[in-house]
């Protein structure tokens, strides 16, 4: 079988210097590319810190409206962690949520694109 690995997702904003700001300051999230191909269209590729999937936004390269993505969801090893990590940033979180399917956290980018943060249950066995 083919492998089919997730390596980059696009997501929509409106202006790609605020949300370059966000996502490589604000979160500290490292900025792999930054680049105008030409008037109209810039790319933006930044990568969570330990993962293998990137985020892309800019100019030009998304038909969706910004701020309609409700799906993106990181792992990380301990919410309390990063719900901490976040406040220290100046990011608005929600308080962690102890659910049986994980702990969880949640933001949004400057254009409403949301992020649940996501800390895996113990596993028994």
């Amino acid at each position: 079988m083919v492998d089919y690995r997730i390596e980059l997702v696009s997501v929509p904003v409106a202006d790609a210097e605020r949300s370059r700001e966000f996502y490589g300051d604000t979160l500290g999230w490292p900025v792999d590319h930054d680049v105008r191909v030409h008037e109209g269209l810039r790319f933006i590729q930044v990568t969570p810190p330990g993962s293998a999937c990137s985020i892309a936004f800019g100019e030009g390269i998304s038909d969706m409206e910004a701020g309609s993505l409700r799906a993106l969801q990181v792992v990380v090893s301990s919410a309390d962690e990063a719900y901490e990590d976040l406040v220290s940033r100046g990011v608005e979180v929600t308080p962690v949520e102890d659910l049986a399917w994980g702990r969880f956290v949640h933001f949004a980018d400057p254009d409403g694109n949301t992020w649940a943060v996501q800390e895996l249950p113990q596993r028994s066995g």
